[in-house]
C-alpha cells in the first residue's frame, strides 16, 4: 500500500475515533434527567360539574379493563372526529360486554387553540370517570403527553392513540390479538405496535425524493442504534399491559419525536416480548408534516439515546415514581 495511502486511512481513522469521543462526551454531559415534576394544575382533573380531582397513578392496581392515552397539540378541530369514532366503539363495546370498563385521558400539550374546551365537552358528556382532560401548563412534545397521561391511568391495557385518527379505532382489536398471541409474557410484561409498513411502497410514491431519503435515513439510524426486528417505530397506536408500560413509561426521557423508539429500546433491554401488527392508516387533513429540522432532532435523539444507556447517563434500573 502506498505510504500516503496508509497516511491518510490512519488519519481518516484518528479523527472518526475523535468525532466518536467528542459525540458521546456530549452525550454524557447533555443528559439532564427530564423533569417530571407537574404544575399543580397536572395533578387534577375537572368532573362534569367543574370541581377538580387528583389523578390517580400508574404504580397503584388497575381498575378499568382500558386506558386509551390521546396526546393533542392544537387538535380542536380534528379531536372530535376520532373522538366520536372512539367513543362509539368504546360504548357499543361495553353494552355487549358490561364488563368491559375503559378510560380516555386527553391530555392537551400546551396548546394555543380550544383543544382543552373541546375535550371537556366529552366529560361532561359521558362523565369523568370514562373521559378525563389533563392539559399540561406548556407544550413539551408527543412522547411527554404520552408518558404523562400513561402515568395517571388506571387501565389493565393501556392504549396509546393519535387525536387525528388516522388508525381506525375498531383496529385495537387487530393490536389486542397481538398481544394476546405473545407468549410467554414476563411479569405479564407484553407490548403490540400498529405498523403502516404494509403502506411503505404506496407512501414513498406519494413523498419528495429528499423526504424518501430522510426516512430510510431514519429507518437504518434506528435498526443501527437502537431497535431490531421492529419495522414502524413510530405508528401512533400502541397496545400496553400494564406492567410494561410501567417498565418502560417510568423510565423514560426522550420527550418529543424520537420518544417511540426510546420506549421500545427499553422494552428489548428487558426482553419484553413485542408485536408488530398491520392496521389501517389514512393520511388526514390538515396532519402535520415532520419538519426537516424535527428529522435532524429525531437522528441526534437515536444516537444519543444509545450513547447515554451504553454510559450510564441514563440507567434502565431507575424508575421514577411522578404525581
Amino acid at each position: 500500500m502506498e505510504p500516503c495511502l496508509c497516511v491518510l486511512l490512519q488519519c481518516a481513522a484518528a479523527l472518526a475515533l475523535f468525532v466518536f469521543t467528542l459525540v458521546t462526551i456530549i452525550a454524557h454531559i447533555t443528559a439532564n434527567v427530564v423533569n417530571q415534576v407537574c404544575a399543580e394544575q397536572e395533578k387534577y382533573f375537572l368532573t362534569a360539574s367543574g370541581s377538580k380531582e387528583p389523578f390517580p397513578s400508574l404504580f397503584d392496581p388497575h381498575s378499568r379493563e382500558l386506558s386509551v392515552v390521546v396526546p393533542s397539540y392544537n387538535e380542536e378541530t380534528r379531536l372530535p372526529v376520532m373522538m366520536e369514532e372512539a367513543m362509539e366503539y368504546l360504548e357499543k363495546r361495553q353494552k355487549g360486554n358490561p364488563s368491559f370498563t375503559y378510560e380516555v385521558i386527553i391530555v392537551d400539550d400546551g396548546s394555543k387553540d380550544k383543544t382543552t374546551e373541546v375535550a371537556l365537552r366529552y366529560t361532561k358528556k359521558y362523565a369523568a370517570d370514562k373521559v378525563r382532560v389533563l392539559t399540561l401548563k406548556q407544550n413539551r412534545g408527543k412522547g411527554a403527553a404520552v408518558r404523562m397521561g400513561t402515568l395517571r391511568s388506571r387501565g389493565r391495557l393501556i392504549l396509546m392513540a393519535d387525536a387525528d385518527g388516522a388508525t381506525k379505532f375498531a383496529d385495537i382489536e387487530k393490536v389486542e390479538a397481538g398481544l394476546q398471541n405473545l407468549s410467554p409474557k414476563p411479569e405479564n410484561m407484553a407490548i403490540s405496535c400498529g405498523s403502516r409498513a404494509h403502506l411503505e411502497k404506496e407512501s414513498v410514491a406519494q413523498r419528495s425524493l429528499f423526504r424518501t431519503f430522510l426516512m430510510y435515513g431514519f429507518h437504518f439510524l434506528v435498526w443501527f442504534f437502537c431497535v431490531k426486528g421492529i419495522k414502524d417505530t413510530q405508528c401512533g397506536f400502541k397496545l400496553f399491559t400494564r406492567e410494561a408500560a410501567l417498565r418502560t413509561f417510568s423510565i423514560l426521557h426522550v420527550e418529543r419525536w424520537a420518544f417511540d423508539v426510546e420506549l421500545l429500546y427499553i422494552a428489548q433491554c428487558f426482553k419484553i416480548p413485542i408485536a408488530e401488527v398491520a392496521v389501517n392508516w389514512t393520511e388526514i387533513e390538515g396532519s402535520k408534516l415532520v419538519p426537516v429540522w424535527s428529522w435532524l432532532q429525531m437522528g441526534k435523539d437515536l444516537v444519543f439515546i444509545r450513547l447515554r444507556y451504553i454510559t450510564g447517563a441514563w440507567k434502565l434500573d431507575s424508575q421514577r415514581k411522578t404525581q
